[in-house]
């Protein structure tokens, strides 16, 4: 006789306390089997098999299955096409329920729906939670039930319906006996599922009180220790964004409002999952980019004969992290002064961020590209220079990372500033019309 269970199914929310679905899950069950997927239908495009997401996401589990060990549970951690691991266990298992907290990009919505398809086939329920952000999907909208497209009135609207309840943890270690009892389930090795380490010593998942107090003052200096350094924590979850939003709003505004912007883009790809592929001001669809191979190569590998451009390409190829500051002046970069179509850098950002969030890597570079909504206007085009002397006025991240910055061997600029400045006004004002405010 089979036995009967309930799924949990662990995706981007890599934790066991304040977890919204978990919660659900152990509270009204009992028999609860926690499962992760390594998901083929991602990892397979992956080239690199030295990706250091998946060893974050591997060492997470790890740390999940540590914990599970100690109250005598185990987490099933497969390898494959989630809807044939889903027939394999409703063949070894007699499934009561599945439960899983709410993803926001397009693929893993039809890769929920499908899942729910195949579960409602044999009466299964398939009960997903909202758990990612504070706000989702329609929650925060126009007093007309449209959805926002500017920041600031959304942002208002959000702060004004927090409070106490959209923050408050869910008390998830009280119902840990609901976890299903038995010897460990084996664990794949990186090397299992195809991939290698890296070594990576990943950010920690704690932030002092005082990195956030002093967030306003420090955070646009590439150069100093000055922000969280929690997003990739944030990504997959391993951190609960509740507990950030309760520090935030008893700390700072400012970092309260970046965490509003993750919300923010996760509303907007919702609404508005053309963004993945197309601008979303329909009109800057039409601009003619040059896309000149050998100069997108040397913005990738930090060799553009701009100093501070450079050091945030050298920092995000060595590290998979990039100071949000030199996240925008190098997007602007290869947008204005290359007129290098914003897909080709978001895609490389992809490969490399370890943080890589498609809702807010999408709104970052359509913003520096002036496509996207809310987005800086096309004529503001960041001069690296004056970047460089207001945000690293002691050259401390270019020395950092762009140590020949002054050597004769280091390379003239690859693109004039003033003439790329004026090549790209007249190509976006041509292509979106004279309205200089679009």
């Amino acid at each position: 006789m089979k036995q009967e269970i309930s799924i949990y199914w662990f995706r981007r929310d890599l934790r066991l306390n304040d977890n919204a679905a978990l919660h659900y899950a152990l509270k009204n069950n009992n028999n609860v089997l926690p499962l992760f997927i390594f998901d083929t239908d991602i990892l397979d495009k992956l080239e690199d098999k030295a990706d250091k997401r998946v060893e974050f996401i591997h060492s997470s589990l790890q740390e999940i299955e540590k914990s599970l060990g100690k109250i005598g549970s185990s987490i099933l951690v497969l390898y494959g096409e989630p809807k044939k691991i889903f027939e394999k266990i409703m063949h070894d298992y007699k499934i009561r329920s599945v439960y899983a907290n709410h993803d926001y990009e397009p693929k893993a919505i039809l890769r929920d729906k499908q899942i729910e398809e195949l579960l409602n086939t044999h009466n299964i329920p398939f009960l997903t939670y909202k758990d990612q952000c504070i706000f989702e999907k329609s929650e925060v909208t126009k007093d007309d039930g449209t959805p926002y497209t500017i920041f600031t009135p959304y942002s208002r609207k959000w702060k004004a319906k927090i409070n106490s309840f959209y923050t408050k943890a869910y008390p998830n270690d009280l119902y840990y006996s609901s976890f299903i009892q038995l010897k460990q389930f084996p664990f794949p090795s990186l090397a299992e599922i195809g991939f290698k380490s890296t070594g990576t010593v990943f950010p920690k998942k704690t932030v002092t009180d005082s990195v956030i107090e002093e967030y306003t003052e420090k955070r646009n200096f590439p150069g100093i220790e000055g922000t969280s350094k929690l997003s990739i924590h944030l990504r997959f979850g391993t951190i609960s964004i509740r507990d950030l939003v309760s520090k935030a709003i008893k700390l700072n505004e400012t970092w309260l409002n970046e965490l509003i912007w993750r919300d923010f883009y996760m509303m907007i790809l919702f609404h508005f999952p053309k963004v993945e592929n197309k601008a979303f001001k329909k009109k800057y669809n039409a601009i003619p980019w040059r896309n000149n191979e050998i100069e997108f190569k040397k913005w990738c590998d930090g060799e553009t004969g701009y100093p501070i451009v450079d050091a945030g390409m050298r920092e995000l190829n060595a590290t998979g992290f990039m100071h949000n500051r030199a996240r925008m002046i190098t997007a602007s970069f290869l947008v204005k002064h290359l007129l290098i179509d914003w897909r080709w850098g978001e895609a490389y950002f992809g490969q490399k961020l370890l943080d890589y969030d498609l809702s807010a890597n999408n709104g970052g570079w359509q913003w520096a590209a002036s496509s996207g909504c809310d987005a800086a206007p096309y004529f503001r085009i960041f001069n690296p220079y004056e970047q460089t002397k207001r945000f690293d006025p002691t050259f401390e991240y270019i020395k950092n990372w762009v140590p020949e910055w002054q050597e004769i061997n280091y390379p003239a600029p690859i693109v004039e500033h003033k003439m790329a400045r004026e090549r790209v006004l007249a190509t976006y004002k041509k292509a979106i019309g004279p309205n200089t405010f679009s």
